[in-house]
This record gives structure tokens, C-alpha cells and sequence, in this order.
């Protein structure tokens, strides 16, 4: 049988629903989600088995004016994705519609040459007479090969997403065994849950000025695994709210990352989280490149 195997790049603007589409795709939380914008720091992998073919799902940063060190390189990670894909789906919310951001970003995927779908998100919280004419306004700024109309929340429009791009990555041998979800390590998954229980559970500022790393990984005899992670914060006001009332807040970070992860790893984990303050993190090409980030220089 002839096998299918391609990548496919995610990109949009922040809180367009990526990691979300993403993870609906596979069937597997594979890339963190939350309600605040720029979530995602990095490409995640996840792998969508379809038939004989093998989609290679690239959840990228959303694409927004950067600022800080840390901002440059999770824009440069997104447009790298769209570079290396084989397709690229311009995700939009279509909520927002064709903001002055989405139109920016439309013009640039189309200027690549490369072949981009569009592909309008969150349609069932807008009316359909409004999906029609963002569509027509997105497709006066590139050439998009389709379009598609999804929910990634409710799963409206994914099947017939994931059958095109099935038939639409070229021809070749998988890249992956057919078992695999993603290709992201597990100290780095770790961290990565660890990361979006603090955005679900603090506000404001705090989960941008946190960082997540896992120094410790170690497989017990007995089946489980003992994770040691440490979170790195910027200012001392931010490592308070972190730890809470005595201690309240971390522990509860840390039984819900916790439970995830064991469900993601299918063991028991043992969960060990540190709150260090460390200014000026997100400027250091060091915790740039240990949450999966190249150094913009």
C-alpha cells in the first residue's frame, strides 16, 4: 500500500485555537491550551495517523509584534514551522475576524510561494453570513489552495480537515512508528503541563513572566517516574502569588499537572516543583533553549 507522510504547520495569531485544533486532530493533549493568548513558546509535534498516511501536526507560537528576547524567538519558531511544512494552514478566529494582525500574517504566508490553506476557527460562536465574506476579505491577501470552516472545541468540520490534508501530504514512507503521539521529550512535556496549570490557576502578568524547566526526569523500580521541577519567575511579588498562602497555590498547581501527567505518561508520577526568582529569564539564550527555543541572538 502506498503511505502518505507530510508536515503541516499551524500559524495564526495568538489565541486563534491552535494547540487546540491540534489536539483534537490527534486525539491527545499534546500541546497545551488555555484561555489567555500566547500560550504555546514553541513547535510541538503531533502526529495524526489517518488512514496510510501520517500528518505531522506542527503547533506553532502565535505571531504577534515581539518585544522581549523570548517573543523573537517564539515568532521565529512559527514562521520556521510554516517554512518547513509541506502545507501550511493559516488558522483564524473567526470571532475576530480580519484583524490588521490576521491580514498581516495572511500576506506573508501568501508571499512564501508555499502551498497554505485557510482555515476559519470557532464557528460556532459567530453567525454563518459572517464566514463567507471573512473568507472572500482573507482571500484577496493570499492564494489559498482551500478553505475549510472547523470547531476545534466541538469538532465541527475537523474530520473533513484531517481527510484533506491525509490525501494532501506527498508520498513517502512514515518518518515516525505508527504508535507515536508527538516527538516532544518527556522533561520538556513535563514542563509544559507544569506551565499551563500556571496559567490556569494565576492571572494577569504572572504566567508570562513564568518559565518551566524540569531538572530532574528519573524512572523508579516500581514503575513510576519522580519529577523535579523547577519554576522560574521574574520578580519576588510573582513568586509569592505562585507559593500562596502557605504554600496553597503551588500545591495545587502541582496535583493538577500531577494528574495529568500520569495520564499522559500512563504511570504514577511523583511531582517535586521549586519557585525561584530570576530576573531578566526571558532575555537569557540559556532558558530560551531549555524550553525548546533557538537564541534570536
Amino acid at each position: 500500500m502506498t503511505t502518505r507522510c507530510g508536515f503541516v504547520a499551524i500559524v495564526g495569531a495568538p489565541n486563534a485555537g491552535k494547540s487546540t485544533l491540534m489536539n483534537r486532530m490527534t486525539g491527545a493533549k499534546l500541546s497545551i491550551v488555555s484561555p489567555k493568548a500566547q500560550t504555546t513558546r514553541f513547535r510541538v509535534l503531533g502526529i495524526l495517523m489517518h488512514g496510510g498516511s501520517q500528518v505531522l501536526l506542527v503547533d506553532t507560537p502565535g505571531i504577534f509584534q515581539p518585544k522581549r528576547k523570548l517573543d523573537r524567538a517564539m515568532v521565529a519558531a512559527a514562521w520556521t514551522g510554516a517554512a518547513d511544512a509541506d502545507v501550511t494552514l493559516l488558522l483564524v478566529d473567526a470571532r475576530s475576524g480580519a484583524t490588521d494582525a490576521v491580514q498581516e500574517i495572511a500576506r506573508k504566508a501568501g508571499a512564501s510561494g508555499r502551498r497554505c490553506w485557510l482555515v476559519l476557527n470557532k464557528i460556532d460562536l459567530v453567525q454563518p453570513q459572517v464566514l463567507l465574506p471573512l473568507t472572500a476579505t482573507l482571500s484577496a491577501l493570499a492564494t489559498f489552495e482551500h478553505a475549510f470552516m472547523v470547531s476545534a472545541v466541538t469538532g465541527d468540520g475537523v474530520a473533513a480537515l484531517s481527510d484533506a490534508l491525509a490525501a494532501a501530504v506527498p508520498e513517502g514512507p512514515f518518518l515516525y512508528p505508527d504508535d507515536d503521539l508527538t516527538d516532544l521529550p518527556d522533561r520538556l512535556l513535563a514542563a509544559e503541563i507544569v506551565r499551563e496549570q500556571i496559567f490556569l490557576q494565576t492571572h494577569e502578568e504572572v504566567p508570562y513572566a513564568a518559565t518551566v524547566e524540569t531538572e530532574s526526569f528519573k524512572e523508579r523500580k516500581d514503575g513510576s517516574v519522580r519529577i523535579d521541577a523547577t519554576i522560574y519567575v521574574s520578580r519576588p511579588g510573582h513568586k509569592a502569588i505562585l507559593i500562596g498562602d502557605k504554600g496553597a497555590k503551588i500545591k495545587a498547581i502541582g496535583a493538577r499537572a500531577r494528574q495529568d501527567l500520569a495520564g499522559l505518561l500512563e504511570r504514577p508520577v511523583h511531582l517535586f516543583l521549586n519557585v525561584k526568582q530570576r530576573s531578566g529569564w526571558d532575555e537569557e539564550g540559556a532558558r530560551l533553549r531549555a524550553i525548546g527555543l533557538e537564541d534570536p541572538g
